[in-house]
């Protein structure tokens, strides 16, 4: 899990991403409070935390075994009733809590279970927690967004590095502005073929209530290999390669460099990469 730490009123709290989802620490949360980690099954323990937690899991965890909390909800609120994180997991399938073992474990608890415990644990301490990690999303979106105009930049320099290689070898010089046009166009397609799966047409055609072009919706990845196969068409059009020839390179260029880049566990499946599948078949 790709962790980040924040202060929260002096107590450092690691938030931790799993799922694609933000768990944060309970065992984080309770260090400066009288009890620590004792008031997680504390809290745990309490009926109205049971019936929580099995809301919660029967609205985003398809998996959830309805039929052993059934069992847990009856038996919560006795006094002999005693409830752990690993018990709850365990018992239901639950996603919502995490045990973590080892020396830099715990519990965690997507955000949403997270506050909910910073209600019961002090709601001094939740709103403070809630402000922090606001703050930390607000600054991870704001380099998300430099990252992508910093992408969508360096497409934009290649493109002329690659126009210009079209101009050169491909328009001949009585080529009318409508023709030069045209080729562009052709060019640009081969791209987006190899890339996307689709022309540029064909994306207005599947997508006429969006504004702008087919590029625009690119994710980060995508944005990277298309500005590495603008280089690389330039170099294939020096080379004097068809457009046959050039689109097959380019595709399996783009299958390879995508399969690299969605490979980690810590980035989601692209929609691109089936349409490029197709393609090479």
């Amino acid at each position: 899990m790709k962790s980040r730490v924040i202060s929260v009123q002096g107590t450092e709290v690691t938030i931790a991403t799993r799922h694609e989802q933000d768990y944060i620490s309970l065992t984080d949360m309770v260090r400066n409070f009288d009890g620590g980690s004792a008031l997680i099954e504390q809290w745990l323990k309490n009926k109205d935390t049971v019936l929580f937690l099995g809301v919660w899991e029967q609205l985003n965890n398809p998996g959830f075994n309805s039929l052993e909390f059934e069992g847990i909800r009856n038996e919560a609120g006795r006094n002999s009733f005693f409830l752990s994180a690993k018990k709850w997991i365990d018992a239901t399938g639950a996603t919502g809590l995490h045990a973590k073992a080892g020396r830099y474990g715990g519990t965690y608890a997507h955000r949403d279970i997270a506050f909910e415990f910073g209600s019961w644990l002090s709601p001094e301490f939740k709103l403070y927690l809630i402000k922090e990690f606001q703050r930390l999303k607000d600054e991870e979106s704001r380099a998300t967004s430099l990252e992508w105009s910093f992408q969508r930049t360096l497409a934009k320099v290649n493109y002329k590095i690659h126009t210009d290689a079209i101009k050169e070898r491909l328009i001949p010089p009585r080529l009318t502005k409508a023709q030069t046009s045209a080729v562009y166009a052709s060019e640009a397609d081969l791209l987006n073929v190899a890339l996307f799966g689709i022309t540029a047409a064909q994306w207005r055609q599947a997508n006429p209530d969006l504004a702008g072009n087919m590029r625009d919706p690119a994710t980060l990845e995508q944005l990277v290999v298309l500005s590495n196969l603008e280089s690389i068409n330039a170099v294939l059009i020096h080379q004097r390669l068809s457009s046959a020839e050039r689109l097959t390179q380019l595709n399996a260029i783009a299958i390879t460099q995508m399969r690299s880049l969605v490979g980690s566990d810590t980035l989601r499946r692209l929609p691109g990469t089936v349409r490029q599948k197709r393609i090479a078949k």
